[in-house]
C-alpha cells in the first residue's frame, strides 16, 4: 500500500506504518497502515473483534505493538510526545456516585483536595471546556445522574482540555438516543473545524458516521478498505457485513 503524502507540518498528522498486535499466538492486528490527516475525521468501522479498540490502545501507548506510529514533524517522530485526547466507549458509574462534573475537572487538573474547594483557575478551565461542548449547565451535577449523552459531552470537554493534537473517540455514541447522536456528531464537526485537529473515531453507526467523516477505514484485523465514506460503504466486504447503506430510504 502506497503511503499518503501530507503537506501539513502539524503534530496532528499521524502515520501508522505496518502496525501489528499479537496476543500470544493470536493475531489481533496485522500490518495496519493509514494516515490520519489534520482537520479531518477518520472513522474506523468493522465487525466485533476486528481490533478497532485495540488499535486505539496501541496509539495511546497502552499496549505493545510492532510497526511504527509517527507524526509529520521529525522532532515529534515519537508519537508519545503528541498530546492525545481520548473519549472511551462508556464510563460505568454507580447512580449514587458523589463526584460532580466540577469535581472531575478539579481532580484532573489540580493537586488540591476537592474538599478544600475549587481555585479560580480550575473554575475557569471547567467553564471554558464545558461551554465548548454545550455542557455548562451540567457543572454542578453528579456524574452518576447524567444521561449517556450528557456524560459523553462532559468527557469530550475533558478530552479537549487543553486541545489535543489527535482526538480518539471509541464508539462515543453507544447508548445515546438518536437526537443525542446527531448532537454529538455536530459537536465533533464543530471541534474539527475550530481546532483543526485530527480525529479518529470508532463507530458501528456507519450510515450516520459517514455524514460527518472525511475518510473511512474498514478494519478486520487488517485494513480491508479505506477512502471516502462512499467508496468504503460500497466495498463488497462492507456491503456483505452491514448491507447496502447507500440505498435510498
Amino acid at each position: 500500500m502506497s503511503e499518503e503524502i501530507c503537506s501539513c507540518t502539524l503534530k496532528c498528522c499521524t502515520h501508522l506504518d505496518s502496525v501489528s498486535v499479537q496476543a500470544g499466538t493470536e493475531t489481533i492486528l496485522k500490518d495496519v497502515s493509514f494516515h490520519i490527516h489534520c482537520g479531518q475525521v477518520t472513522t474506523l468501522i468493522g465487525p466485533n473483534g476486528a481490533g478497532k479498540s485495540t488499535l486505539l490502545k496501541a496509539i495511546l501507548g497502552e499496549i505493545p505493538y510492532e510497526g511504527n506510529i509517527r507524526t509529520e514533524l521529525d522532532q515529534y517522530k515519537d508519537h508519545r510526545e503528541v498530546r492525545i485526547g481520548y473519549v472511551p466507549q462508556k464510563l460505568i458509574l454507580e447512580p449514587n456516585t458523589p463526584i460532580s462534573v466540577q469535581d472531575l475537572f478539579a481532580i484532573t487538573f489540580s493537586k488540591r483536595p476537592v474538599w478544600l474547594g475549587y481555585s479560580k483557575k480550575i473554575k475557569e478551565i471547567t467553564d471554558k471546556a464545558l461551554e465548548e461542548t454545550g455542557a455548562t449547565s451540567l457543572k454542578s451535577r453528579k456524574l452518576g445522574e447524567l444521561s449517556g449523552g450528557e456524560l459523553q459531552r462532559v468527557l469530550l470537554a475533558l478530552s479537549l482540555t487543553p486541545p489535543p493534537d489527535l482526538l480518539l473517540l471509541d464508539e462515543p455514541v453507544t447508548g445515546i438516543d438518536p437526537q443525542g447522536v446527531e448532537l454529538f456528531y455536530d459537536m465533533v464537526a464543530k471541534i474539527r473545524k475550530q481546532h483543526h485537529i485530527a480525529i479518529l473515531m470508532v463507530s458501528h453507526d456507519c450510515k450516520t458516521a459517514a455524514k460527518y467523516s472525511d475518510k473511512m477505514i474498514f478494519l478486520n484485523k487488517k485494513v480491508i478498505a479505506q477512502g471516502s465514506p462512499t467508496e468504503v460503504l460500497k466495498n463488497p466486504a462492507v456491503v456483505h457485513l452491514f448491507g447496502n447503506m447507500l440505498e435510498e430510504n
